[in-house]
């Protein structure tokens, strides 16, 4: 049995050795920068390349081991094939491989109702819905102490019983990959404080994940931590190669898991309000990897397509978009003192902003309107009412709030790392987005940006790309 998956002396049988030890699909390949090998996989784009910054792959890694009481370990719910996360169509594929007896099909948090007794293969179907259409994973949140809410009634379509001081939210797994950019753990940062950094969130989420997702006896010993998160920060996805396009690290291009693995990063870098404790100006092209295909001359189809790419990141990196009503960015004071007025006139970089990443650098959960009922009419409505004022407000998610217990709070989260988003639709937290297309369209909605037809194409090229 190996050990360790090299891509040293035992590269040949590397993928082999994955797939089987994990049951995904792919192959090994030298498609990227100098002697980097990296596994690849193909998506309706293109190619994703994935790879270890350590060289090689150790499937004895705690990530890849059964350490809980459900046969879940972390590959259950981050495949490396859909960049590190999961996708419905190939939740749906191991529904079938397994008559829905996969470990992802666990009740505790994998059902839309906790604890669904579903037996039969028609009735798992029905109880893991949300799973496998929208890849979602039920997370179960307490109000916190002294919430400045309550929870007046819930409209709950799957009739999960009553709920008035808890909740089953609904959300994506996050990519395990490109970690090195993050500013805050999870969707609402639940994971993250004031006082811990990045690397001690990730041991801490670490655990809980295990405790929880895997139903695990026990926590983590130090050393199985720190060793899922050495392995974790150390894996870099992204789109490497484009139908059209071709080599998206060719012709000067710098696309790919290689050169992302080298770009820089630190909390604060490029922030648009002056939060970069280098003092670093913000630089709203914040994404440069096409820069080089900017004037391709040649009217061929690989250099029509770069071109639209690089015409799509110019797109993303300046079109001007008017920001209004953004809990967490419009009226915020910072802790510098800047207050972001309402309207303010940004690009899709003034949220996106860590370079070439596109994570938000510092920790700024925003609410841009994703857990309005009508956007995911398939998850639960909670009705929740200000304690102080008797406000009430509708939402599929309360996000931030549920731990902070603030009303300002309610919908807001943070923004993912926007690299391999071709490999893992559906977006946004609750998978309202079924493709890049509609992504763009729900902001188009939103903000009304008043993307022309060729801005529209370029920029969905751009975004498939990443």
């Amino acid at each position: 049995m190996f050990r360790r998956a090299s891509f040293g002396a035992a590269a040949i049988i590397w993928g082999a050795v994955l797939a089987a030890a994990i049951g995904v699909g792919g192959r090994l390949a030298r498609a990227d920068s100098g002697d980097r090998p990296m596994f690849v996989f193909d998506n309706a784009a293109g190619l994703m390349g994935t790879f270890s910054t350590s060289g090689d792959i150790d499937l004895q890694n705690p990530f890849f081991q059964d350490l809980g009481t459900n046969g879940r370990r972390c590959v259950t719910c981050h495949q490396p094939g859909n960049a590190w996360t999961i996708t419905p169509q190939s939740v749906q594929q191991r529904f079938l491989a397994s008559h829905g007896s996969d470990p992802i099909f666990s009740n505790n948090d994998g059902s839309n109702c906790e604890g669904d007794p579903a037996r039969t293969v028609d009735e798992k179907k029905a109880a893991y819905s949300l799973l496998m259409t929208r890849g979602l994973i039920r997370v179960g949140r307490d109000l916190p102490d002294h919430p400045e809410f309550i929870i007046d009634s819930v409209r709950d379509p799957y009739n999960c019983g009553p709920a008035t001081t808890d909740t089953s939210l609904y959300r994506r797994p996050l990519p395990s990959a490109n970690l090195r950019f993050l500013s805050a753990v999870m969707w609402d940062g639940r994971e993250s404080s004031a006082t811990t950094t990045i690397a001690q969130d990730l041991l801490h989420q670490a655990n809980d994940a295990t405790r929880g997702h895997a139903a695990a006896a026990r926590d983590l010993t130090a050393e199985e931590a720190q060793q899922i998160v050495d392995f974790e920060t150390g894996v870099f996805a992204a789109q490497l190669r484009d139908t059209l396009a071709g080599g998206l690290n060719s012709g000067g291009a710098t696309g790919g898991p290689a050169a992302l693995s080298m770009q820089p990063f630190f909390i604060g870098v490029n922030d648009p309000v002056g939060l970069n404790p280098t003092g670093g100006v913000f630089d709203k092209r914040a994404f440069t990897i096409f820069n080089p295909w900017m004037h391709l001359a040649g009217d061929d189809a690989v250099s029509a397509a770069r071109g639209a790419i690089a015409r799509g990141q110019e797109v993303f990196n300046t079109k001007p978009i008017v920001l209004t009503g953004v809990s967490g960015l419009n009226n915020q004071r910072f802790s510098n003192g800047v207050v972001v007025p309402d309207p303010f006139v940004g690009t899709c970089t003034t949220c996106h902003d860590t370079p070439n990443a596109g994570t938000h650098s510092v920790k700024a959960p925003l609410n841009i309107g994703l857990t309005d009922p009508s956007i995911a009419p398939y998850l639960p409505v909670y009705t929740l009412r200000n304690i102080a004022t008797g406000d009430t407000i509708e939402t599929t998610d309360p996000g931030l709030a549920m731990s902070s217990g603030k009303w300002a709070d309610i919908g807001r989260f943070k923004g993912p790392v926007l690299r391999a988003l071709s490999a893992r639709p559906p977006y946004f937290h609750n998978g309202s987005a079924a493709s890049l297309e509609d992504v763009i369209t729900f902001y188009e909605n939103r903000f009304h940006i008043g993307l022309t037809a060729q801005e529209r194409a370029d920029l969905l090229a751009f975004l498939r790309s990443l």
